[in-house]
């Protein structure tokens, strides 16, 4: 007999969620987490200004009404010690923490064809019959090397792994590497008490501003008809609420009536500017009206011309990268002692003892920041050995990732993955699709077990047929026109494959209900 009935990895939104439900059903779960505590990608992400781009109010968990009354959240967008703060209540409050192993990083996965072996870093193993990763999208970080680090005389710190103790970086000379989420969100926050800030951008940003403020009224008013706004997120394109019954078509739509809606959208702020019309990512035309948008918002921020032009994107279509929530970042370039260098025209050649040697120029820094992303989606499961006995996770999915539904992978019974590949995943609400993933699991094993079955993997027609339809319908859109993390082009070396599945949260549920109606359809039990 196994050790265990089920082994998750991980102990953040996923897997806390994950072992609640499983506990609930009567299954002997232990939770393994390499972090101090609980909280995954919010408690490795604690760099200043860290804050989430879903608003509280759809970020937060639905399951339980009397959560949802119980915890206030002060903002629009929660920052993450606020977020940090929710999740660790969560795991007293169903005393979840008992089930967990912190400290704890797993490192080796083995089938033997009745059941898992999981290995850890300890060197101590046990056995499972089932696996479930709840890993993370973006929690194997990118950590490109430069020339010289090594020498470099002041500090060096990582957007990915900031010092609990946090840093003092008041009055000190800073050089920011990177441009995305979390570069936007240090930057914005360092930039008032620092005395010289110098961000190294590769490519520029399409943000959005957050227009963020206290909640308190609004949550008031939406907690009795809680149930009701989160069923009507289950079923949206993204997996939080952007107005979606009233958007039309930019193709059909009057100038002037186009233009309202982009200025509506901006005003309002946040993700669900993209929405304003339903062909954004699939009409070049209208793809470009919206970045032509936000680009006029550039120049009107940035006091300089020539700095505003070097700011604003226009290699890519707007919406095929990440896009970002800003709490006044283009505002910050506007200040004497902030300066940009564009390593596009001046790539950096080394780190010397002194800064950073950018082109023929050496900019100095007394502390260097890497805010330089992830390997986002299958980085963490690939960190992992998984093998089947005849080949390792890792080699089948070499040339990109293959998954049924993003849950499983032929090949490697009894494992699923929460928000894998081929999934909404990063391109929705995580909160939502990590919910849905954990009910679809749940009641998956159940299933299985009311059966007297011990065996579950999808089958390989099945598996070719989604990944299949997962490139086919990225492919209609503008998305893989970006050299993005969504295609994997930020890891040298990774094969571009389109990694998340564009399709929508509202169609993704209708056909993954369909096939669990259907007897799992797709699935070999036995």
């Amino acid at each position: 007999m196994p050790d265990h009935d089920v082994i998750v990895i991980g102990a953040g939104f996923s897997g806390l969620y994950q072992l609640k439900c499983l506990r609930d059903q009567g299954f002997d779960t232990w939770v393994v987490e390499a972090g101090d505590e609980v909280g995954g990608t919010w408690y490795w992400n604690r760099y200043p200004g860290a804050r989430c781009d879903i608003e509280s109010l759809e970020y937060s968990y639905s399951f339980d009404p009397a959560l949802e009354q119980e915890w206030d959240w002060s903002e629009r967008y929660a920052a993450q010690p606020e977020i940090l703060a929710y999740l660790r209540h969560v795991a007293d409050r169903y005393d979840l923490r008992r089930d967990i192993s912190f400290r704890t990083r797993v490192e080796q996965l083995d089938w033997d064809g009745t059941q898992w072996t999981v290995t850890t870093d300890d060197g101590a193993s046990r056995t499972a019959r089932y696996v479930i990763a709840a890993t993370g999208c973006l929690s194997m970080p990118s950590r490109p090397e430069f020339d010289g680090m090594a020498e470099f005389a002041g500090e060096v710190y990582w957007t990915s792994s900031w010092p609990h103790e946090g840093v003092d970086l008041a009055g000190k000379r800073v050089a920011v590497i990177g441009t995305g989420s979390s570069g936007l969100q240090t930057i914005t926050a360092i930039a008032p008490i620092v005395s010289r800030l110098t961000v190294f951008q590769r490519t520029p940003t399409y943000a959005v501003p957050a227009h963020n403020k206290p909640i308190a009224d609004r949550l008031a008013a939406l907690r009795p008809r809680y149930p009701d706004f989160r069923e009507e997120s289950r079923l949206t394109r993204a997996g939080f609420h952007c107005g979606e019954e009233s958007t039309a078509f930019y193709a059909d739509t009057e100038p002037s009536r186009v233009r309202a809606e982009f200025e509506r959208r901006w005003l309002d702020g946040g993700l669900c500017y993209t929405q304003a019309f339903r062909d954004i990512l699939t009409d070049v035309d209208a793809n470009e009206a919206a970045a032509e948008h936000v680009r006029e918002q550039i120049r009107l921020k940035v006091a300089d011309p020539e700095l505003a032009e070097r700011l604003t994107p226009r290699t890519y279509p707007i919406g095929a990268k990440r896009m970002c929530v800003d709490t006044g970042y283009f505002e910050v370039y506007n200040e004497d002692h902030v300066s940009l260098v564009d390593i596009e025209t001046d790539p950096i050649r080394r780190i010397t003892p002194r800064g950073i040697l950018a082109g023929e120029t050496e900019h100095e820094a007394e502390v260097i920041i890497l805010a330089t992303g992830f390997d986002a989606m299958t980085g963490a499961l690939n960190a992992i050995a998984i093998r089947n006995g005849r080949r390792t996770l890792r080699e089948k999915w070499e040339a990109g990732p293959q998954t049924y539904l993003g849950l499983m992978s032929a090949g490697f019974p009894n494992l699923f993955f929460i928000t894998g590949p081929q999934s909404p995943s990063v391109l929705s609400n995580m909160v939502t699709s990590i919910e849905y993933h954990v009910d679809w699991v749940t009641r998956a094993l159940a299933h299985l077990r009311s059966k007297g079955l011990r065996r579950m993997e999808p089958d390989p027609a099945a598996e070719e047929n989604w990944v299949n339809a997962t490139n086919d319908i990225a492919d209609l859109t503008v998305m893989p026109r970006a050299a993005s993390w969504y295609m994997g082009a930020n890891i040298p070396g990774k094969r571009r494959v389109f990694l998340p599945f564009v399709g929508g949260v509202g169609t993704y549920k209708q056909i993954a209900d369909g096939v669990a109606v259907a007897g799992y359809h797709g699935f070999e039990l036995s």
